[in-house]
């Protein structure tokens, strides 16, 4: 009896056991879940509260916030407005004091250049003096005959180039190439000013040793063989100089534009290539080929930022003497 009834009791024990843990297994996945729902309910209640306010708030706050937004957006456009202002002024500044720096330069040379010009002329006549051979009566009548013609050729030659100038300038503008447009535009007005003071001069052929001096130089050019005297001699070492300084001041505007379709044989000056010519003692096509033959140096030179052919010396840029001689291949018999 004794040992039915401790059988029995521990029984009861072993379910009281199993029924507890029973219990606490269920209890704490409902305490976690019962966690949760209540942060979401707390959540909920909180985003209602907020759109309560929002939908309670003052319609004149409103109205004075979005004022204020307003307000602030356009003082933003107006600085951004402002400061587009101050760049573009700084800008336009510091491109008329470049044109200003330019044309001094330019006037500069140009200066430095007629008092070369008149140095090497009075150095000619006084080299050739009276003892110096003279040409025949009948070859200087040809001389100044042809030199008449010339004269008339490089004027119609002249009034072409000025009308190729509109197109020019217009596609410059077009292309906003402005540092290209201001070399060029200074470039014409070189030219129509050296043209002015060669008009308001009277030439005497007669006087004029050119017409009476030996040829005493040779060149060639193309494969054929040419002859002149000491004066176009000096003319065309001067339109190889002339068109280096002229070419590279063409490469640096290409530069300074950033122009990548950068080409000498575009510009104006290139294709003008009269700068320097006066009409007299070579042909304007001889005067013209060489003037290109010194721009094309140059132009690379002056783009490429470097000193190949050239250099820059007492405010002009002039080509070596050595790829000076290459190109005229002057010879003096």
């Amino acid at each position: 009896m004794i040992g039915m009834n401790f059988e029995t009791l521990r029984r009861m024990l072993l379910a009281v056991v199993i029924s507890a843990a029973a219990l606490i297994g269920m209890s704490i996945p409902t305490s976690a879940h019962q966690e949760q729902q209540d942060q979401q309910d707390k959540q909920k209640q909180k985003k209602a509260k907020q759109e309560k306010q929002q939908k309670g708030q003052d319609p004149a706050k409103q109205a004075a916030q979005q004022e204020r937004a307003q307000r602030q957006q356009q003082q933003q456009a107006t600085q951004q407005e402002q400061r587009a202002q101050r760049q573009q002024q700084q800008q336009a500044a510091q491109q008329q004091q470049r044109a200003q720096r330019q044309q001094q330069q330019q006037a500069a040379q140009q200066q430095q250049r007629a008092a070369q010009q008149q140095q090497r002329t009075t150095a000619n006549a006084e080299r050739i003096g009276q003892s110096q051979q003279r040409l025949s009566l009948q070859r200087q009548q040809q001389l100044n005959t042809q030199q008449q013609q010339n004269l008339v050729l490089y004027r119609q030659q002249v009034q072409r180039q000025d009308s190729l100038w509109i197109q020019r300038s217009a596609l410059l503008q077009q292309q906003r190439r402005i540092a290209q447009y201001r070399f060029q535009q200074a470039y014409l007005e070189r030219r129509r000013q050296q043209i002015q003071e060669q008009n308001a001069r009277s030439y005497d052929y007669n006087s004029d040793p050119n017409f009476y001096s030996a040829e005493n130089y040779r060149y060639s050019r193309s494969g054929r063989s040419y002859r002149t005297n000491q004066y176009g001699a000096d003319l065309l070492r001067q339109a190889v100089n002339y068109g280096y300084e002229e070419g590279f001041q063409a490469g640096q505007a290409d530069r300074e534009d950033g122009w990548r379709g950068a080409s000498y044989q575009t510009s104006y000056a290139y294709q003008d290539a009269n700068y320097g010519y006066n009409g007299y003692y070579v042909t304007q096509a001889e005067y013209s080929y060489y003037f290109r033959e010194g721009f094309r140096r140059g132009f690379e030179d002056g783009y490429n930022s470097r000193s190949q052919y050239g250099n820059y010396s007492n405010g002009n840029y002039s080509i070596l003497s050595a790829v000076l001689s290459q190109i005229l291949n002057l010879a003096r018999f």
